[in-house]
């Protein structure tokens, strides 16, 4: 049977339709997950056509995923931290989404106040129990759309559940007929799908739900939840470890639009960011982040990084303000006092800082030899160098000029003898077996002696 691929435009052989392998023992793909080993990469070879949305876009867990990992927010660090990612995502809701627990009295007085905000991004969504009440709960509280969570590898079903698939599938198919019910769009994690059997169940499932669908007239979203971090996204790997493949056969054999597959990726092996990268280039129009990372174990897909590698792809911020990850940064280290490792790419202290004098020369001579992008217009984060034994004239002389936003004729040069002097009071403590950073007190100090009418205050 011929039908025409409304994406493709062109004419397709109708696809098969997988059943359900309701087997007897779990497969639990040994040859990849010996446990005892680092998990294996297999490659079958066989490549999927890249197939980038019209649309993209983020959604967040911070409020959810996110704080599973970490004390609980406040309602009123909930409230400035939403605010904030509306003002990041801008008017066009590139943050298109942002879920939320509903559990206890905190959670919903949570929700109420980013209600009452009134902003139309991010979309406030939550995540629910398999519970009649707590479906009951979130149409009362007036949301439309609601996480469950249906695990689908064979770990979960036989090993946690105690479950058949075919078990595992009745009882996840009766938990959305009720969302369905209560007009409510259900948003289905299928928990751990890098290691789940993904035409022996996956598909079938995804199948059943697009009938219930269909025959509710509401959409089901799926989310592609790689929760121990497997995926990978290199062309030609096998299942269940490819992204593409994961992406392609939801998209081609269970019949999920692009806006309504959504990619969930843990940073275990250091590839959140190159598999929700991948989701996209592969049809997915969602990837699922949370602010810095924070998640379970390494983490999830930082919310931050899709925003740039959004601009990257698309070309254009499309109304975001990346200056509010700064802002964010600052809320983190300042109202939370949680750590950010210097490094961190855009948030980290030391994210565009040079530490070596022949960067820093560079740095006084065009900014663009040695910093990624315009930082200070991107990020409000101007360059900036950490002076040591390492740092040279050029060094020093940059740090001044920044700290004290010398411009014009006020600017010194690396030949100037106040620099000079500088230098020798720093190489002399290094001489003396100092082996760490000067902070910016020690040296603001070296300056008020150095030139007390200039730099006193």
């Amino acid at each position: 049977m011929l039908k025409k691929n409304p994406q493709s435009n062109l004419l397709e052989i109708a696809q098969y339709k997988y059943s359900l392998q309701d087997v007897e023992q779990p497969n639990l793909y040994r040859e990849l997950y010996e446990y005892k080993t680092v998990p294996k990469i297999a490659f079958n070879h066989r490549r999927v056509p890249e197939h980038m949305p019209e649309e993209i876009f983020i959604t967040d867990t911070t409020f959810r995923d996110g704080q599973q990992s970490r004390e609980p927010y406040t309602v009123k660090q909930i409230e400035d931290l939403y605010r904030l990612e509306a003002r990041l995502g801008g008017p066009n809701g590139i943050i298109r989404q942002s879920e939320f627990f509903v559990y206890t009295k905190k959670d919903r007085e949570a929700v109420d106040r980013c209600l009452s905000l009134g902003y139309k991004f991010p979309e406030i969504t939550t995540w629910i129990r398999a519970r009649e009440e707590d479906f009951q709960l979130v149409k009362d509280i007036g949301i439309q759309e609601t996480g469950i969570l249906v695990s689908c590898s064979d770990y979960h079903i036989f090993k946690k559940m105690n479950m058949t698939r075919g078990q595992a599938m009745d009882h996840y198919l009766k938990v959305v007929s009720q969302a369905f019910e209560h007009g409510i769009i259900p948003r289905c994690h299928l928990e751990d799908i890098t290691r789940a059997d993904f035409y022996g169940f996956v598909i079938p499932f995804v199948n059943r739900l697009s009938e219930l669908s269909r025959e509710a007239g509401i959409p089901v979203r799926i989310r592609m939840c790689d929760t121990m971090g497997y995926g990978v996204p290199y062309p030609g790997v096998a299942l269940p470890r490819s992204v593409p493949g994961i992406i392609y056969g939801l998209n081609h054999y269970a019949d999920i639009e692009s806006e309504y597959l959504e990619w969930h990726g843990h940073n275990d092996f250091y590839l959140g960011v190159a598999n929700a990268v991948s989701a996209w280039l592969y049809g997915a129009s969602g990837v699922n982040c949370s602010l810095l990372g924070i998640g379970e174990r390494t983490g999830n897909v930082p919310l931050e990084a899709m925003v740039l590698q959004y601009a990257s792809l698309r070309g254009t911020t499309d109304g975001m303000d990346t200056t509010v990850i700064t802002e964010i940064a600052d809320y983190y280290k300042h109202e939370l006092h949680y750590e950010i490792p210097p490094m961190t790419p855009f948030v980290g202290d030391a994210f565009n800082m040079t530490r070596a004098g022949v960067h820093a020369d560079g740095l006084i001579k065009d900014a663009e030899i040695y910093n990624v992008f315009d930082t200070e217009t991107i990020l409000n984060r101007p360059p900036v160098v950490s002076i040591s034994n390492t740092s040279g004239l050029a060094g020093i002389a940059y740090w001044l000029n920044r700290h004290y936003n010398l411009t014009g004729d006020q600017v010194l040069s690396k030949h100037d003898p106040l620099v000079a002097e500088a230098k020798k009071r720093i190489d002399a403590q290094y001489e003396d077996g100092r082996t760490t950073l000067m902070s910016d007190g020690e040296l603001e100090q070296i300056f008020s002696e150095l030139d007390p009418a200039r730099f006193a205050r």
